[in-house]
C-alpha cells in the first residue's frame, strides 16, 4: 500500500519513513511538513493511506483532512498525534479521518493498524476510546435502544462475534440487526456507520 506521512517535525517524518519502509507491504511515497503540502502531494501521488499530524503550520491536519476527503474520498486518513483531547478527536473524525492513533504507538502496532484501516475498518487507539466513550444513552433517531447499542459497539471496532458475546445475542441476530440499521440510516457499510456514530456524538 502507498503511504504518505505528514508532520511538521522532520525527525518524526524521517523516523517513520525509515521504520515503516521496512514493512514489505508498505511503500512510503513521500513526506510532507503541513496540510497544504499534503493536498499537493495527494494530487501527484494519490496515496492509499495518510498518516496525518494535527498541529502544523500553514494548514493543520484537520483542515487538510476535510479537503482531501472531499477531493479524494478513497484516500484513508489516520491521525497520528500527541493530542488526546476530546475536541481534537471529534473534529478529526468529523472531518473524515477513519483512524486516530497516538505517537506513542509502537511501529509494529502502527503498521498493523494501517493495514486494518486499508481493509476498511475504523481504527481508534485504546486511550483515545477511553477519552471519548462517555456513557451516552441517547437513542439515535429511527433506531431502537438495542440497535443504538450495536452501533456504539461497531464504532468501537468490535466484530459481529464480539458484539454478540457482549450483548448475549447470536451472531446471526447481530448480522441481521446490522443490515436493518444500515437500511434505516441509508449507510452502505460498517465503516461509514462508525463515522456516522462519531459525527452524531459531536453534535
Amino acid at each position: 500500500m502507498r503511504l504518505l506521512i505528514v508532520d511538521d517535525d522532520q525527525l518524526v517524518c524521517q523516523s517513520l519513513q525509515l521504520l515503516l519502509a521496512k514493512e514489505e507491504d508498505i511503500e512510503v511515497v513521500n513526506i510532507a511538513a503541513n496540510g497544504q503540502a499534503a493536498i499537493e502531494l495527494c494530487q501527484k501521488k494519490l496515496p492509499d493511506i495518510i498518516l496525518m499530524d494535527i498541529q502544523m503550520p500553514v494548514m493543520n491536519g484537520i483542515e487538510s483532512t476535510k479537503i482531501i476527503k472531499e477531493k479524494w474520498p478513497s484516500v484513508h486518513i489516520m491521525m497520528l498525534t500527541t493530542f488526546q483531547d476530546e475536541k481534537n478527536i471529534r473534529l478529526a473524525l468529523k472531518a473524515g479521518a477513519e483512524g486516530y492513533l497516538l505517537k506513542s504507538t509502537s511501529i509494529e502496532n502502527m503498521a498493523q493498524q494501517v493495514r486494518t484501516l486499508k481493509a476498511g475498518s475504523t481504527v481508534l487507539d485504546a486511550d483515545v476510546l477511553k477519552t471519548i466513550m462517555e456513557p451516552d444513552r441517547k437513542v439515535f433517531e429511527g433506531l431502537t435502544e438495542r440497535e443504538t447499542d450495536i452501533v456504539g459497539l461497531i464504532a468501537q471496532g468490535l466484530s459481529n462475534k464480539e458484539i454478540a458475546e457482549q450483548l448475549f445475542l447470536g451472531v446471526g441476530t447481530v448480522r441481521n440487526t446490522l443490515s436493518v440499521i444500515l437500511d434505516k440510516l441509508e449507510i452502505r457499510d460498517r465503516t461509514q456507520l462508525a463515522i456516522y456514530y462519531w459525527q452524531r456524538k459531536q453534535e
